[in-house]
């Protein structure tokens, strides 16, 4: 399979990762995004405006993290040229050794999660998110950041056929598009059962898309 081929793949598999995690995050975790830090800068300007008692702190902390994560990894992945590394198995490894842990801890306070847990789990999962999103720029599959579909949507609607567009990249476009929001119906889904199922499953496609990569991505480029 071309490296191209992969990559997008991999890419596209973290996408619907992150819709489960944006779930987890706003249904379960008291209305904070861990990936879509647009919708926490909204939430937080509503919120200081006094709208409808929204929360400040856990969208706060998750903005902080998140460029933390994202800055970790770009200072890792600087030196390195566009593309797979052992570098970026390991920043995806890592990644997927927060969710795994965050997991845990979810299972423990099975019976009920103290604010400062809560707290802690929104601040570690968006600081992965952030870092993935660093990871996945690093990589540079057009069209596809893993976190945001924003740009894609319009993307989508500017380059149409049907308007005279070239259509460029439309698969991949709609692919994100419905990925991430499959993602979060999974997530949605899964905390009707428990709160750790969303985050266990995005451990599980983080794991195995860095395991993937490492295998077959530098491979692929030969």
């Amino acid at each position: 399979m071309p490296r191209e081929r992969l990559h997008l793949g991999l890419m596209l598999a973290l996408t619907f990762s992150t819709g489960i995690a944006d779930a987890v995050g706003y249904l379960g975790l008291d209305r904070v995004f861990t990936g879509n830090m647009t919708g926490n800068v909204v939430i937080l300007g509503m919120a200081l405006a006094g709208g409808d008692d929204l929360p400040v702190t856990g969208p706060l902390l998750a903005f902080a993290t998140f460029m933390g994560g994202a800055a970790i990894g770009g200072v890792a992945l600087r030196p390195i040229k566009a593309g797979w590394s052992r570098r970026t198995t390991a920043m995806f490894g890592l990644v997927g050794a927060v969710l795994v842990a965050l997991t845990v801890i979810l299972v423990v306070f099975d019976d009920g999660m103290p604010h400062g847990v809560q707290l802690t789990v929104t601040g570690l999962l968006a600081a992965a998110m952030g870092l993935q999103a660093a990871v996945a720029r690093h990589l540079a599959v057009k069209e596809i950041t893993t976190v945001v579909v924003t740009s894609t949507i319009t993307g989508l609607a500017m380059d149409s056929r049907v308007l005279g567009g070239h259509g460029n990249h439309a698969l991949r476009r709609l692919g994100a598009i419905g990925l991430i929001g499959a993602g979060a119906c999974v997530g949605a889904l899964l905390l009707q059962v428990h709160l750790a199922w969303g985050v266990g499953l995005s451990a599980l496609i983080t794991v195995a898309v860095a395991v993937v990569g490492h295998a077959r991505g530098r491979e692929a480029t030969a």
